[in-house]
């Protein structure tokens, strides 16, 4: 069933996007990754521009991580003081990533720059994840456990401004998470990621915090650090397409809460080879399109624009004439099927605990 995105100009498969954003949706559950790394590349090999690809993505994001870091606030998995400091990077990082992509639009390079940056991420990742996995096995295989480090220390826990973290135990510089989080906004402006691959192993291994309260804070950092791109992506380009972000967002919570309910019966670590590959795969492909089949990116579906109806008409003006409120109107969207999510997922489960305790 094709339809017409009014914003994006371009004709997609609904049942094709809603399948794919369900599939990374379980994939991010599974795996506690950011669907950004899968999803925004598909949307581009659909014949989604890439500067579209990437708002959308990130409004898309916003919704799951505000489902998720519901999750996590229902069971106290959170550090809200720590959340706050990589924030206060994030939105800096943010407005630098934004003046760069908006650098790049000027002079018509924002849709190669954005395929580079994902081929060499995606590799880089992919081939760290595959590397990890293999070894992960290996060790399995031959029963070896390794014993490491809780907290190394490295020249960013020398700055000053230090402050206490009380949930997380730590008294460290405010400046380690404020940067962390300013590369991490980076990265979301240009790609529109959540950035949870940087944001993850940083908080474990060089903030230093307890691995329980890691995602739900990541997912906390994500909310705002999406919400911002959101809307000045909205403000400044009038890139958002609230018809495929509505599919996107639909397919990816349903994705979430089934990955997230699979990796209580699932070892993921043995799925992590496959899942570096499949991120190799897509790094591949992308390299091919922007060095080979560039013009195949670019091509969209011709449709005559008079023929929309009313509705794509009224989201279509309402981009163009009030970019603010219609950012705004785009948050608030994902905000609300993201915790409605949530608290279903949390309504299901007591019933189903209720259920067993009365069997």
């Amino acid at each position: 069933m094709e339809i017409f995105l009014p914003v994006a100009e371009v004709s997609i498969n609904i049942f094709t996007i809603l399948t794919l954003s369900t599939i990374v949706g379980i994939l991010s559950g599974l795996f506690g990754v950011g669907g950004g790394f899968l999803m925004t590349p598909f949307l581009i090999f659909l014949g989604v521009p890439p500067s579209y690809a990437v708002p959308n993505e990130a409004n898309n994001i916003l919704a799951t991580s505000v489902s998720g870091s519901t999750t996590h606030w229902l069971k106290n998995t959170l550090d809200y003081k720590m959340g706050t400091m990589i924030v206060i990077g994030g939105a800096v990082g943010t407005i630098i990533g934004i003046i760069t992509f908006t650098y790049f639009k000027e002079i018509g390079k924002i849709n190669l720059v954005i395929s580079l940056s994902y081929m060499y991420i995606l590799a880089i990742v992919g081939t760290l994840m595959f590397v990890q996995g293999m070894g992960e096995l290996d060790r399995k295989k031959k029963k070896i456990i390794l014993k490491k480090k809780l907290h190394d220390h490295y020249w960013i826990h020398g700055l000053p401004f230090r402050m206490r973290f009380n949930k997380s135990k730590l008294y460290e510089s405010a400046f380690t998470p404020i940067i962390i989080g300013l590369i991490v906004g980076f990265i979301a402006a240009i790609m529109g990621i959540g950035g949870a691959f940087i944001l993850v192993p940083a908080m474990i291994y060089i903030i230093g915090m307890p691995t329980k309260l890691v995602p739900g804070t990541s997912l906390f950092v994500t909310i705002f650090v999406s919400a911002i791109v959101t809307i000045l992506h909205a403000f400044n380009y009038g890139t958002i397409d609230l018809i495929l972000v509505s599919i996107l967002i639909v397919g990816s919570i349903v994705g979430v809460q089934i990955g997230q309910k699979l990796g209580e019966f699932i070892d993921s670590s043995e799925l992590k080879t496959l899942l570096a590959a499949l991120l190799l795969a897509v790094g591949i492909a992308i390299a091919y399109d922007a060095f080979f089949a560039e013009n195949l990116i670019n091509k969209s579906t011709s449709f005559d624009t008079k023929n929309l109806n009313n509705f794509s008409i009224f989201i279509k003006d309402l981009s163009q004439n009030f970019p603010v409120q219609y950012g705004v109107i785009s948050i608030i969207f994902a905000i609300v099927l993201g915790v409605s999510a949530a608290f279903i997922r949390r309504f299901f489960s007591d019933l189903r605990k209720k259920y067993m305790k009365k069997a």
